[in-house]
């Protein structure tokens, strides 16, 4: 079965991500191993869709957008204590005391 969104075929969850968004979410997030530059460029880019009047919703969208990965996936925010290493005491030798 295929899934269509206004006429866009969406594959994956970042598809439809895309879809709602209007943007990719590599615009919003950037991606590993990215440049200086390119981080620059891609800010600059966020910045100016932010500006755009057709975007001004952009906030509310990506709000409604978190609030349902939330609702949808609790799991995926399952918070576990790690137990904290025992700290090791550090003797100087040689200091004077």
């Amino acid at each position: 079965m295929l899934n269509y969104v206004s006429g866009h075929r969406a594959d994956t969850p970042q598809d439809f991500a895309e879809l709602a968004l209007g943007t990719p979410a590599e615009l919003w997030l950037g991606v590993d191993g990215e440049s200086d530059e390119e981080r620059a460029a891609r800010l600059d880019a966020a910045r100016d869709i932010l500006a755009d009047p057709e975007y001004r919703d952009l906030p509310d969208a990506l709000i409604r957008l978190a609030a349902q990965v939330v609702d949808d996936y609790p799991d995926l925010f399952n918070v576990v204590l790690l137990a904290r290493p025992a700290r090791r005491r550090t003797v100087r030798r040689g200091a004077a005391a």
